[in-house]
């Protein structure tokens, strides 16, 4: 346990970090599944509008590391292809 002050406030600012990318992580999945799940009913449409907003997610929580960087690139790409190929047939 903390016995300085200053690791007191420490383990406050961690506390409130970790709900804060808890969330952005949380929210981030959400929109994941929802262009996946337009992608599986196969509205082309529907899954490029959640495509973007997964997008806007996907790069918020990367901008502000409640993610990796490189998984946030690699979340967008994977289902950009899978609307593409959908808006392909």
């Amino acid at each position: 346990m903390a016995h300085l002050a200053s690791a007191w406030k420490n383990m406050r600012k961690s506390a409130k970090r970790r709900q804060w990318n808890k969330a952005r992580r949380s929210e981030a999945k959400t929109y994941l599944k929802r262009v996946q799940a337009a992608v599986a009913a196969g509205d082309a449409k529907k899954a490029g509008e959640e495509l973007r907003l997964a997008m806007k997610k996907l790069d918020k929580a990367a901008k502000r590391r409640a993610i990796h960087p490189n998984s946030a690139a690699r979340h967008k790409s994977v289902l950009s292809r899978a609307v593409a190929a959908l808006a392909k047939k």
